[in-house]
């Protein structure tokens, strides 16, 4: 996915009421829209590079929104609005081997009255819902994580994934790590122990797991490689 311009290089200051950044470009404070609802834990650093687009809307409020943050030297991706778009990109390049022989893909497809599922795959023999979820967090060496906040939002979207297995769909849900220093995932436990239950229970009912890594730049975000999950 590449960004429609170039970003903007920042120092990050701080977030605040969640969905808002402040940023130092020249000296001079902006207030940018933060995507993530997570924590983001580990990430929010004052001082540490930041790069955040600027809006071609003339009437949008915020002008600027935060795309990128780095650490210790990596960068990594934070708008979770980017995620399905990078992931789209990799399904349709056939990027993601594991669901390389899936020829058509749907986004936002609804499964009930109240389920939309990111992605509907299919081919001439199956069709299969796929759910996406973004990761930023790496507490150890190597090992990305998630979630980096409780979620009964993912809670749900597992328990709607073993739905749709009993009625005839396969099913997967696939962790973005925006990230390219990790080469593991496991679920954060002890940050929400009820996701684990039902990542558990999901795992047992047959949805599929799928996990990758992403070059993050400031020109582009693409999926990269294909990361072990530590069942």
């Amino acid at each position: 996915m590449k960004f429609d311009s170039p970003l903007i290089k920042t120092k990050f200051i701080k977030r605040y009421k969640r969905f808002f950044v402040d940023c130092e470009i020249n000296k001079e404070t902006i207030t940018a829209h933060c995507a993530n609802s997570g924590s983001m834990l580990g990430l929010l650093n004052e001082g540490e590079n930041a790069w955040v687009s600027k809006s071609k809307n003339p009437e949008r409020k915020l002008k600027y929104t935060l795309e990128i943050l780095e650490h210790k030297k990596q960068l990594i991706g934070v708008n979770t609005f980017s995620t399905n778009k990078i992931v789209e990109e990799a399904l349709i390049n056939k990027k993601i081997y594991e669901l390389n022989n899936y020829s058509k893909v749907q986004r936002e497809v609804k499964f009930s009255d109240n389920t939309r599922f990111d992605f509907l795959i299919s081919n001439n023999k199956q069709q299969a819902f796929v759910e996406v979820k973004n990761v930023t967090l790496k507490r150890k060496e190597l090992i990305a994580e998630f979630p980096d906040a409780p979620t009964t939002r993912g809670q749900k979207h597992l328990l709607h994934l073993i739905d749709s297995i009993k009625k005839g769909y396969e099913a997967y849900l696939i962790y973005l790590v925006q990230r390219n220093d990790c080469k593991y995932f496991k679920i954060a436990e002890d940050i929400d122990k009820e996701y684990y239950k039902y990542f558990k229970l999901a795992y047992q009912k047959g949805v599929k797991f799928i996990c990758y890594s992403s070059k993050v730049s400031d020109k582009e975000i693409i999926v990269d490689k294909q990361l072990e999950i530590k069942f």
